[in-house]
């Protein structure tokens, strides 16, 4: 299973933006590679189409090609374009970044335990009567996620292992020391201004080399 996490950091609107546009571009980019793409999570931010963050799953018939698409996403980048938000703003770079899970399936199912459990919805027809959701629990960690998105119990629990495999990560990330979170920041910040990719305008553009 391929994750591609993309992430706005503590970053403005702007920033949330290009997050919208990157995954709008990554599924055109998946589709004419006959790569599945199946957004897990989707943090939204303050705005219509912006999100703080977004965990999208790869899959294909053949890894190779999903894990190389995701890899093309993994590190920071950089939409340059007039703000849309704060016209006058001054500023015009916006960076993000990508970070790529390449996650053992076999490794994780041995340390997961399933419930179903009724799914919710918004009354009358519109609630599934069957009990397609999904709760997932790691056994070891406690944690514990609930996905009702499919219709199924079979791809809610696909959808389960990945989120709870991001949240897992998240979790590992929380528990670095103090020294550990600066270098990382400074580790953030030198790569910033050395983008892996580069977009340009408000059709997200990539930018030549």
């Amino acid at each position: 299973m391929i994750l591609l996490q993309l992430s706005s950091g503590q970053g403005p609107i702007e920033c949330c933006k290009a997050i919208g546009l990157a995954t709008k571009l990554i599924v055109k980019e998946c589709n004419a590679k006959n790569v599945s793409c199946t957004v897990i999570e989707a943090v939204d931010a303050s705005e219509p189409g912006c999100f703080k963050s977004v965990l999208l799953k790869l899959d294909a018939a053949d890894t190779n090609t999903a894990k190389q698409l995701a890899l093309a996403w993994q590190g920071p980048m950089l939409w340059v374009c007039e703000s849309r938000f704060r016209p006058k703003h001054k500023r015009k770079n916006w960076f993000f970044s990508g970070q790529v899970f390449e996650v053992n399936e076999a490794e994780m199912t041995d340390h997961i335990t399933y419930q179903a459990c009724r799914a919710s919805g918004a009354g009358g027809q519109h609630v599934n009567t069957t009990d397609s959701a999904i709760r997932a629990t790691h056994t070891e960690s406690g944690i514990s996620v609930r996905v009702e998105s499919e219709r199924s119990q079979h791809a809610n629990k696909k959808l389960a292992k990945a989120l709870l495999f991001q949240k897992l990560e998240m979790q590992k990330q929380s528990q670095m020391s103090l020294q550990e979170k600066v270098r990382r920041q400074q580790h953030w910040e030198l790569e910033r201004g050395n983008p892996v990719r580069t977009f340009k305008g408000e059709k997200f553009a990539p930018a030549t080399r």
